[in-house]
């Protein structure tokens, strides 16, 4: 049976167990998916159980099912790292052999005075935090002296916490740009982050006018799309995590039920070849703050979304569901942790209860892919298309 479009659909974070490598990143033991089972005791995601979710790991303490809807099997990151900018281009095709620097430490004295004397004024933080926290720990600071906030985490980030009233937003942008103009060689961090907030002391929050800049890919899968005529459509920060590169339309979305929305519309317009989307939320809302309630209800209705997204694929689309690392949120600290990754496949074309075993890279993905849509595109994945066609 013939696939003519492709559903790629990342639940951000939601790892499915340590890799044997995790000790080495200070993970071992983690593992998202099983530890919101075994610590939250209303935890009920029956559709993605119903495709095979809890077949993938029995150990997990998810339920497994006998008649699995989808293909199903987990992938290891050969990649070095942890981050979201190596997990999504890795799903792409590119493998990584050294890992986007970090700065737990902050950056080098050298460093800001340069990004200071670009942007025209002094920045204070400059360390790893929280981005929630410093905000409210520095914003009156912020306020008074209109010195942007940098700071990091265990990612590589450089992330710039600025007030919308202080600094209007496409300012904040310009002020991105210049930052990821001058992080290069060994500063060269995966992502440059605007993070926008608003309110008052004691109450800053968040905007969703969040903005990724990231490093420019290289040639991979989005790329090999376009190239052979057909479309990329980005949902979520997918256009971030690739710089535009290999991107033909793209959707901004502030949430995961934006996500899921904009995802539906794209699969209900004419088109042919990828629609990519990220759900942030897992990450962002609930596994860097160690909100294992949050992170499971988040899950759940994801879960109760997918129905919706079952219903609307096309007899020829083929659905994916996957991750790009894990953020265990039972785990200590606030980073990233070093997990197996889901592989659900879903659709007319697929062989139901088929399991693919474990992946021995992401780019697997990439590789299954591009052999569905019948394009040529090389890369270090090999296809399992062939294992799970009926």
């Amino acid at each position: 049976m013939k696939i003519n479009r492709v559903i790629l659909i990342v639940l951000d974070s939601v790892g499915i167990g340590s890799l044997p490598d995790a000790h080495l990143y200070n993970d071992a033991g983690s593992n998202t998916l099983g530890n919101i089972a075994r610590l939250f005791h209303d935890f009920y995601i029956p559709n993605l159980i119903d495709m095979g979710l809890g077949n993938i790991d029995p150990s997990n303490k998810l339920a497994k099912t006998d008649h699995p809807t989808a293909a199903y099997g987990k992938a290891i990151e050969k990649s070095a790292g942890k981050d979201t900018t190596t997990g999504h281009w890795e799903i792409c095709g590119i493998v990584l052999d050294k890992p986007f620097p970090t700065f737990p430490n902050g950056f080098p004295k050298e460093f800001i005075e340069l990004f200071e004397q670009s942007i025209g004024t002094k920045t204070i933080g400059n360390k790893s935090a929280s981005g929630t926290a410093i905000i409210n720990e520095m914003g009156d600071e912020h306020v008074k002296t209109n010195a942007p906030i940098v700071y990091t985490s265990a990612d590589s980030v450089f992330q710039i916490a600025m007030h919308e009233s202080v600094f209007p937003i496409e300012k904040q942008y310009e002020i991105c740009q210049k930052a990821r103009g001058l992080l290069i060689g060994d500063f060269e961090v995966g992502r440059v982050i605007a993070r926008p907030f608003e309110g008052g002391s004691g109450n800053y929050r968040r905007t969703s006018r969040r903005k990724d800049f990231s490093v420019q890919p290289p040639d991979n899968l989005l790329d090999a799309i376009v190239k052979s005529g057909k479309e990329v459509i980005a949902v979520g920060k997918i256009v971030d995590i690739f710089s535009g590169k290999g991107i033909s339309h793209y959707i901004k979305t502030a949430n995961n039920q934006e996500g899921v929305n904009a995802t539906i519309e794209a699969m209900n317009a004419p088109s042919d070849g990828l629609i990519f989307t990220n759900l942030v939320d897992f990450d962002m809302l609930y596994g860097h703050r160690r909100d294992v309630e949050g992170y499971g209800r988040a899950l759940m209705e994801f879960d109760r979304r997918l129905p919706e997204i079952l219903n609307n694929l096309k007899n020829d689309d083929l659905l994916v569901i996957t991750a790009d690392h894990g953020n265990d949120p039972s785990a200590p600290g606030t980073d990233h942790t070093r997990e197996y990754v889901p592989a659900l496949t879903f659709g007319n074309a697929v062989n139901p209860g088929q399991d693919i075993g474990i992946r021995q890279t992401f780019a697997d993905i990439a590789a299954t892919i591009a052999a569905a849509l019948e394009i040529d595109f090389k890369c270090p994945g090999k296809s399992f298309l062939l294992e799970i066609q009926k």
